[in-house]
């Protein structure tokens, strides 16, 4: 019995086996390197010849100014676009969520943001915002006489990237909630119904904290990839155009990596980063109590 059990183990072992290479060759072994990288002076001139030097670059991130102006924005940027997408997926899961009629119709055609390759709709959402034949500029100045330098001034190309990627997130808010609001027995609702209950009422007593347990995961991850969404940001701003002004904190370790070469730097920045969102990722959860039934 106990050779049979010993062979089993080993049989395991060999088919999980493929799958710890690929994920250590993938996820642990350029995560070791970053942290080893982020205690280096490789730069472009210590490309090949760098030694480690201790924790000179988180003192330099950590002092740098632009670091302090770009959290900050990159902050303003994830609670605006997670708020936006969370509050229209919701709406229009609640909305959808009713008998209407073509309502599979609706579904579809709402979740093709989603759909679509983010790296098409940033650049066809830059092509609306161009000042001279951009659609959304024309559209503007004829109806309302207005002319905005959405490209050309710093919270002009920031607005952009933030209407672009509020654009790209409501659908996965509006699946998940979607999801959530069709698990909720609806004896839950004629009951509170024949008690006299209020729309707002039921909506505030039965729809959110049974839908909770759902979208706090889903905000989670939203905030995750909000935070460190470059491809929005790069491809709307042109690179951080104007001067270098619109960037997050993603996109800015990006030009610090590959730009400027300050590969040591970069590496301990993107560590600050994957700390940020450590902490927050782990408090989140931990305060809101959501996940608990899963375990």
């Amino acid at each position: 019995m106990a050779a049979y059990q010993s062979h089993t183990n080993r049989l395991a072992y060999v088919y999980v086996l493929p799958a710890l290479v690929v994920m250590g060759a993938v996820v642990a072994y350029p995560f070791v390197y970053n942290v080893v990288i982020s205690f280096s002076n490789m730069n472009l001139t210590h490309f090949r010849d760098w030694r480690l030097k201790g924790l000179n670059n988180y003192g330099a991130v950590l002092s740098d100014r632009l670091f302090w102006y770009f959290l900050g924005k990159t902050c303003l940027w994830t609670v605006l676009n997670v708020v936006c997408h969370v509050v229209i997926g919701v709406f229009l899961a609640l909305v959808l969520d009713k008998d209407l009629r073509g309502r599979t119709v609706f579904r579809t055609v709402l979740i093709l943001p989603w759909a679509v390759p983010q790296y098409i709709t940033a650049l066809t959402w830059r092509g609306m915002f161009n000042a001279e034949y951009g659609a959304i500029s024309l559209l503007l100045e004829r109806a309302l006489g207005i002319k905005v330098p959405w490209l050309s001034t710093e919270w002009g190309a920031f607005a952009a990237c933030l209407i672009t990627n509020i654009w790209l997130g409501f659908p996965f808010m509006m699946i998940v909630a979607l999801g959530g609001l069709q698990s909720i027995p609806d004896e839950l609702y004629e009951a509170a119904a024949i008690d006299g209950s209020s729309w707002w009422h039921r909506l505030r007593h039965v729809t959110v904290p049974l839908l909770k347990p759902v979208m706090v995961p889903a905000v989670t991850l939203g905030v995750i990839w909000t935070f460190n969404n470059f491809n929005v940001v790069w491809l709307v701003s042109n690179g951080g155009e104007p001067s270098d002004k619109t960037h997050i904190l993603v996109s800015w370790v990006y030009k610090a990596g590959f730009t400027y070469f300050r590969m040591g730097y970069a590496a301990a920045f993107s560590m600050v980063i994957f700390a940020i969102l450590l902490m927050f990722s782990w408090n989140f959860i931990k305060r809101t109590k959501a996940t608990e039934a899963v375990y």
